[in-house]
């Protein structure tokens, strides 16, 4: 039972299982809920980022019994990593799109701190590194948002 669960929550409402792309098809879920669910919201967005990723950490750990260290199938950290991506970006379909493609291009590519941040422990590195690349694509996204408006 309690297995069970874990899976549930670590993939992401089984968005994890996907055969094909799983952490893309994993993040879907996390881009509909703040799309739809949350909106315009940034406090809201806010929470939702912080108590994702403690579920994160949590179900990760968990989960790497499970799984295996790190495996495809843990995709909570992706949507912790959505969640503060989209923190500081403009609420609108287009941003949020652009926001989607940047944080999985950094996600992919874990540019460091990224990388070393995925080497801390259990769960902790599972979600850290998501986290870190949330950063990186937020700033990188409001630069895109930015650009496109001025050009």
């Amino acid at each position: 039972m309690k297995n069970n669960f874990v899976k549930l929550v670590a993939s992401g409402l089984y968005s994890g299982y996907s055969p094909i792309i799983p952490g893309t098809t994993g993040t879907v879920p996390a881009w509909l809920i703040a799309y739809f669910l949350i909106g315009d919201n940034p406090l809201i967005l806010f929470i939702t980022f912080v108590v994702t990723s403690f579920i994160s950490v949590w179900s990760a750990t968990l989960a790497e019994s499970i799984y295996g260290h790190d495996a495809k199938k843990i995709v909570m950290d992706e949507w912790a990593g959505m969640f503060l991506t989209l923190m500081f970006v403009p609420f609108s379909l287009t941003n949020y799109l652009i926001a989607f493609v940047v944080f999985r291009v950094f996600d992919v590519l874990k540019i460091p701190p990224a990388s070393q941040a995925e080497k801390l422990p259990k769960g902790w590195g599972v979600t850290m590194d998501d986290v870190v690349a949330g950063v990186q694509a937020c700033f990188c996204t409001n630069l895109i948002i930015f650009l496109m408006e001025r050009f």
